[in-house]
């Protein structure tokens, strides 16, 4: 049973008294795996059920939506950059931060983040999805480990701030974010930094400093992150011998000779109006890469038109075929800060005065109201012969106020997008976009 507010309370100004960490502390509590699924109050609609296939299918296809409309919004930002992000790691984040909001800050947060299911019938369903995913990893971290994929949840909260028991006992629950304990007033540099090496950590150091400087501040209450890691080797590995520079025509026009991996294999493939597709399975089979080629000259267009249908389309119509891929080998790293974006992607007042997180805390106790100051996100992968590694956090801080065919052959050449995706629940892991093959040379 989660602690009350006043035992946590009580809990955290005695641990606070013993200074053992200058910036934040915890958890609180002494058991961070907890079972999915139960029945907690305070979130609306408590109506928990279980999370199987079909609701797991409906959360990743709103997840693919989301991500897809959130990197069409920051490649309008900046067309010519290539850009990766995870719009798991994001929806996690903030599905933890919608478990306190309220009101129409609610209902904004659940159309923007395409969220199909409200109440603890979406964190049920995202604690089984964390499940499925813990059950694809291969093992402890080390490179010679061929598949691994972890995601790790946690809140770090304001001491004796009352915050709601309903809220503590959902994240716990569902997330297993237990609260840890912290002075933003008074040492909110040390807070970003126990932060920071807890992200460092579960990303294996791809992600240092997912909070700035300065990030935090004596009116933060609460973060709320997320971080994901997945390394793997592919089924069928690339030979190196077989690697060659070979032009690669960016976005803008220009041409540049990259590391241009190849191999002939069977895998699924797919055209669909001039459009390729091609999915990359890692060890496993649980989890594989697709690369989708837009028809010359159509990128931005098709970029554009791209929506959870469309993908879906793509990989129905795949099917297993000889032929040979070629395939650069590319590095992408990304920062963004995302408030922005996701009030223009119809969230606004989650980041306004009239914000309603009521959810989460004793307004009338507090004293003041809370708001979504910033929502930072950073993400790495790196793709070569052998596989691919990457990485993504996300932070959200809260402040007051069939037959045989003939062989194909796909050489990725221009601008291109592809996704991560976790096979047995449908969950886009990462989702990215090429347009500059030079830029992101590991060389």
């Amino acid at each position: 049973m989660a602690p009350t507010r006043r035992a946590v309370l009580a809990l955290s100004n005695a641990l606070l008294a013993g200074s053992l960490l200058p910036g934040c502390l915890g958890p609180l509590s002494s058991d961070d795996s907890k079972a999915r699924g139960t029945t907690v109050a305070g979130d609306p609609n408590p109506n928990p059920a279980v999370a199987g296939g079909s609701d797991i299918d409906r959360l990743a296809r709103g997840n693919a939506e989301f991500g897809l409309n959130l990197l069409s919004s920051l490649a309008a930002d900046e067309p010519a950059k290539n850009q990766f992000v995870s719009p798991y790691s994001v929806s996690v984040a903030l599905a933890m931060t919608y478990a306190g909001a309220r009101g129409e800050t609610r209902t904004q947060m659940a159309e923007a983040l395409r969220f199909p299911q409200d109440g603890n019938s979406l964190h049920a369903v995202f604690g089984e999805t964390e499940d499925r995913l813990a059950a694809s990893d291969g093992g402890d971290s080390g490179k010679d480990v061929p598949f691994q994929l972890k995601s790790a949840n946690a809140i770090w909260g304001q001491r004796n701030y009352p915050w709601r028991d309903d809220f503590l006992t959902t994240l716990e629950t569902y997330y297993d974010a237990g609260l840890r304990v912290c002075d933003f007033e008074t040492n909110h540099d040390e807070a970003t930094e126990t932060i920071n090496e807890w992200v460092a950590d579960r990303t294996e150091e791809k992600i240092t400093e997912l909070l700035p400087k300065n990030a935090l501040g004596p009116r933060t209450r609460l973060v709320l992150t997320n971080a994901v890691y997945f390394r793997a080797t592919w089924a069928e590995p690339f030979e190196k011998d077989r690697t060659r520079r070979q032009s690669f025509a960016a976005l803008d026009g220009t041409r540049s000779r990259v590391p241009m991996m190849r191999q002939s294999e069977s895998f699924p493939y797919a055209t669909v109006d001039g459009h390729q597709s091609i999915e990359l399975p890692y060890v496993g089979g649980e989890v594989g890469m697709v690369v989708v080629l837009p028809e010359e000259g159509t990128f931005e267009e098709f970029e554009r038109s791209l929506d959870a249908d469309r993908a879906s389309t793509l990989l129905s119509e795949m099917e297993s075929r000889k032929g040979t891929i070629a395939l650069p080998r590319f590095t992408v790293e990304s920062s963004f800060e995302l408030p922005e974006t996701l009030a223009d992607l119809g969230m606004p007042v989650a980041f306004s005065r009239g914000a309603d997180f009521g959810g989460m805390v004793d307004l009338e106790g507090a004293g003041e109201h809370l708001r979504i100051d910033d929502v930072l996100h950073e993400s790495y992968v790196a793709v070569d012969e052998e596989g691919t590694e990457a990485a993504a956090a996300t932070a959200v801080e809260v402040a007051a106020t069939g037959a045989t065919l003939n062989p194909f052959e796909m050489t990725v050449d221009r601008p291109f997008l592809f996704f991560v995706r976790h096979r047995p629940t449908g969950t886009v892991l990462f989702l990215g976009r090429v347009v500059d093959a030079a830029a992101a040379r590991p060389d």
